[in-house]
């Protein structure tokens, strides 16, 4: 039987490709649940929002936390909803300049 190709969002690859821009930090777990590790790494660095925690659970998961103002989300439903986040606007607005033209008469 055929595998039927995955369909991929668009408003998804948007905040895919938004969240490329951002810090990201890459930590292993340890002995703790991989929300408690991220967060504990947030506090001990005193890292800034806006920050993508790539949290490391075992040789094959890797969790993804997205620190912003409000605190600390999924990766995923930062990437289906950035349009919720301030802070991924302005870094996006940097990441695409402007470019305005003005003619002379």
């Amino acid at each position: 039987m055929a595998r039927r190709r995955k369909r991929k969002s668009r408003r998804r690859q948007e905040g895919r490709r938004i969240l490329e821009n951002v810090p990201q930090y890459s930590i292993e777990c340890g002995e703790d649940k991989p929300v408690t590790a991220a967060r504990k790494f947030i506090h001990s660095e005193g890292i800034l929002p806006p920050a993508l925690l790539l949290v490391k659970r075992n040789e094959h998961t890797t969790d993804r936390y997205f620190w912003a103002e409000k605190g600390l989300f999924g990766a995923q439903y930062v990437e289906e909803n950035h349009f919720l986040f301030p802070s991924l606007k302005s870094s996006d607005e940097e990441a695409e300049p402007v470019v305005a033209s003005v003619r002379g008469r």
